[in-house]
């Protein structure tokens, strides 16, 4: 029987990378990682072609998490944002996404609509709200096997005290796993791994606020899991970028675009299994 994430966390560190579509996600799913992150940022541009700015709404996501989960083996962790609403709405989104085979879901104390945690002007909520809101979602879910992880994004405009008075609070109302958003600096990645208690989530983003570190960096500062959400996104976006402008300049591609081998992308992709069902049902 394969181990459930909330086995593999207390096993092991998990290294989660950003999926965004399916070919993002069976492409890594081949890998062998732990877990899968559905990043909200990529999911919305690769969807809607817009930013995450609470534009998507519960249906968009939780219809594109199922169909990640129904066409991989790796469990999936997903960004549910503020739970889309009020606490009813939360509710819906905790039950929904766990009928769609999601293994974990992420919720966030930010006010709606929100914005990526590596962007500026966010707000979060009184925290009372928040942890009303953790309550319910730990209510809500039929297994603790679905893990609940809840993300601070007060460390931009209230400070790293601040949002470690919030971690804890949030492992205090049950949330399985406690996301610090948006740390500045190595020194206060160990203050918040240091003062908080049970499993903490790092947000590795190139570009963003919080320095990347490797995944045995990581978990020597404390860490029990690490995503990687814009990996994926961020290269494809480069590879797209090289490979029109080489069609442009010189009409094909040359050596400058670096290509998936087609035969192995209709591998992956699942066309031996239509090739094998033409040969057992031929047309007549």
């Amino acid at each position: 029987m394969a181990r459930t994430l909330k086995q593999k966390l207390a096993d092991s560190f998990v290294v989660a990378p950003g999926v965004y579509d399916l070919i993002s996600a069976k492409i890594a799913d081949q890998k062998g990682f732990d877990a899968l992150y559905m990043t909200g940022y990529g999911t919305v541009a690769s969807y809607l072609g817009l930013p995450d700015a609470g534009i998507a709404t519960y249906r968009d996501m939780v219809e594109r998490a199922g169909q990640i989960v129904k066409m991989t083996d790796t469990p999936l962790i997903a960004d549910g944002d503020t739970g889309y609403g009020g606490l009813l709405n939360v509710r819906q989104t905790v039950r929904g996404y766990e009928a769609a085979g999601v293994s974990a879901i992420q919720l966030e104390d930010q006010e709606f609509p929100k914005k990526c945690g590596h962007t500026p002007n966010r707000r979060v909520v009184p925290l009372d709200d928040m942890l009303r809101k953790i309550e319910v979602a730990c209510d809500s879910r039929e297994s603790d096997d679905f893990l609940i992880i809840a993300r601070t994004d007060s460390r931009t405009g209230h400070g790293i005290d601040e949002a470690i008075r919030r971690g804890k609070a949030f492992r205090d109302a049950g949330a399985d796993v406690v996301f610090v958003e948006s740390p500045e600096s190595e020194d206060e990645m160990r203050q918040i791994c240091a003062e908080i208690d049970g499993p903490l989530l790092a947000n590795m983003v190139e570009g963003g606020s919080t320095p990347i570190r490797s995944a045995t960096a990581l978990r020597d500062l404390g860490y029990a899991l690490a995503i990687f959400p814009g990996s994926g996104f961020l290269a494809a976006g480069r590879a797209l970028d090289t490979v029109y402008d080489d069609i442009r300049e010189n009409g094909l591609t040359t050596e400058k675009s670096d290509l998936y081998e087609f035969a192995k992308f209709s591998d992956m992709i699942g066309f031996p299994d239509v090739w094998e069902f033409e040969r057992k049902y031929p047309e007549n």
